[in-house]
């Protein structure tokens, strides 16, 4: 008797196993065929760079101050007023390129299909 339980266990447990696995692989190959559009894809690149890239007035900040703190080093009050200004501008324009540039490179990546969903 308790080996008709114990074959019935083992085949109610083989079952589900492999009702799991085939759930699972529609379930896959569902999402693989999904072909995001332009809107889509614009939308996600946005977030990405959004979320992978400091902002531009956080970029300029950290310019100025770096830039006032080398001028204050390298030379006077004058020098630090000229390594703010020149750090602040650097800064901020690098890191408004570096959000555009991954922007570009997530979308083009939704685009091809390399992207999962």
């Amino acid at each position: 008797m308790a080996s008709v339980k114990y074959k019935h266990l083992v085949f109610t447990l083989c079952f589900t196993a492999v009702f799991l696995f085939v759930v699972q692989a529609f379930a896959q190959t569902g999402s693989r065929d999904y072909k995001p559009s332009p809107s889509d894809c614009d939308a996600y690149a946005r977030n990405k760079a959004e979320n992978y890239s400091e902002g531009v007035l956080s970029g300029a900040i950290k310019g100025t101050a770096r830039g006032a703190l080398f001028g204050a080093i390298v030379g006077d009050r004058e020098g630090a007023k000229k390594g703010a200004a020149l750090g602040g501008v650097v800064r901020g324009t690098k890191s408004a390129v570096n959000r555009d540039k991954i922007r570009r490179q997530a979308y083009d990546d939704c685009m091809a299909g390399r992207v999962q969903w």
